[in-house]
């Protein structure tokens, strides 16, 4: 993601532009294609909301600078209620296509496996480094990378799904069409079948780690709150994931309406033509066999058939506010910028958004011009500040994107209404902003 929109960025600004990938001759856990721009862990870029919600507003960022990633995700959305999720395999297609489409960009199929002395180079590697560039990383900058487990969630193929017992709506049927206020699949549960599912959760088999590696040891690397595996917020207490990813607000069964579930599983659509669905919120670390045994337990997936199965993935990260300057550049090597998931800010659009503005910074540069990041008061503007001086060091962890990374908006009233108003000031600020900061900048290409 990052590199892609880097790279985008630069060209379009006028330079030309070498892509290096290492897939497909060298292969990582999560991918499956070559593809740039490839999705993994999930298809949904969360919330498209651009008033009230801090990723919807980095979405109009990214929109507003002719955003590779946003445009594409656009072309092939899915429904999903106010979510943006896109269909995974096009997008990624369409990404590549269009990168290469343009003539000041190359791609080179290889594997980096050091950081060069020399030339502008911005290395957007996200969260699977190869080992090699990941030792030439750490010997550079003297320490070891901060490091957290990630974890991916399964696929089932629709076909497979029981809507006897399903059905199809969004919670709250939000959505302004038809299609998305009934873009998710609903599998209930009552209390009996959750509690059974809870105590297969804990008992099943799960992958093993090495020491210090996700909860084993003296210091044990941490899952990222974000995408943590579904057996680990059961272990957290039985009623974690009733009041998380399986609560059974805002949807009502059709085939009893008059029952309420006591907890309840949703599915979202992974592709445009409907076959697949991804399961929300259920990334796991069970082994292969237990998955299969512990997920058809769920009402309507007892038959399921799985596109792809659940796992989990060490991703690596820079402590950045220690390491890079406010350009993205590696303060022991400036002749090298990081971006995307590398740097600690988390999830898809993130990741962009970082890239966006690591290539606008190196064409900048290569022009004998510095760029200014952009505001803090911006979504963009706020993620940069964090990970390059506004986080603590010693506690710097993978954050998304929120307004608590924003400075205050003076004046505003406090309680739930005032958070309506305080948001909508936070986004209207910005995009002002972000407005003023895009006019001092030209496209050339």
């Amino acid at each position: 993601m990052a590199g892609s929109e880097a790279a985008w960025q630069a060209a379009r600004m006028g330079l030309r532009v070498v892509l290096h990938e290492m897939r497909p001759q060298v292969e990582t856990f999560a991918h499956q294609t070559g593809n740039l721009g490839e999705m993994v862990c999930s298809n949904s870029f969360r919330s498209d909301d651009d008033e009230q919600n801090a990723v919807g507003l980095l979405h109009w960022e990214m929109r507003t600078a002719d955003g590779l990633i946003m445009t594409t995700a656009d072309r092939h959305r899915l429904p999903a209620g106010g979510a943006l999720a896109v269909d995974r395999d096009p997008f990624a297609e369409t990404v590549t296509a269009r990168l290469k489409a343009l003539d000041n960009v190359s791609v080179s199929y290889e594997e980096i496996t050091d950081l060069p002395d020399q030339g502008q180079w911005i290395f957007a590697t996200g969260p699977l480094t190869s080992p090699a560039l990941g030792q030439a990383i750490a010997r550079e900058t003297g320490t070891e990378s901060l490091a957290f487990f990630d974890a991916i969630a399964p696929i089932v193929y629709a076909d497979s799904i029981d809507m006897s017992k399903a059905w199809m709506q969004s919670r709250y049927d939000k959505g302004e069409t038809e299609e998305e206020r009934t873009a998710y699949l609903n599998c209930p549960m009552d209390k009996d079948t959750y509690e059974a599912f809870i105590d297969a959760l804990l008992a099943a088999d799960k992958t093993e780690f090495h020491e210090g590696e996700a909860g084993s040891g003296p210091k044990p690397t941490p899952y990222f709150d974000g995408c943590l595996p579904i057996e680990v917020m059961a272990e957290r207490g039985r009623e974690t994931l009733r009041h998380g990813p399986m609560k059974p607000v805002g949807l009502t069964n059709p085939h009893q309406p008059d029952i309420k579930a006591h907890a309840i599983v949703q599915l979202r659509r992974d592709n445009k033509l409907g076959t697949l669905f991804n399961i929300v919120g259920f990334q796991t670390k069970m082994k292969y066999g237990a998955q299969t045994e512990v997920f058809r337990m769920i009402p309507g997936l007892e038959n399921a058939s799985f596109a792809r199965l659940g796992g989990i993935h060490r991703n690596t990260f820079l402590n950045s506010p220690t390491l890079l300057d406010d350009q993205m550049r590696l303060r022991s090597r400036p002749n090298i910028r990081f971006a995307g998931q590398v740097t600690g800010v988390e999830g898809y659009v993130e990741s962009a958004a970082m890239g966006l503005l690591a290539g606008r910074m190196a064409a900048c540069e290569m022009a004998g011009e510095t760029l200014a990041p952009p505001p803090p008061t911006t979504a963009s503007g706020a993620l940069i500040t964090h990970i390059t001086g506004g986080a603590e060091a010693k506690t710097f962890q993978p954050m998304n994107v929120n307004f608590g990374l924003f400075p205050p908006v003076e004046g505003l009233r406090g309680g739930r209404r005032g958070r309506k108003d305080r948001y909508k000031a936070y986004t209207d600020r910005a995009k002002a902003d972000w407005q003023n900061w895009l006019a001092h900048q030209a496209v050339t290409a």
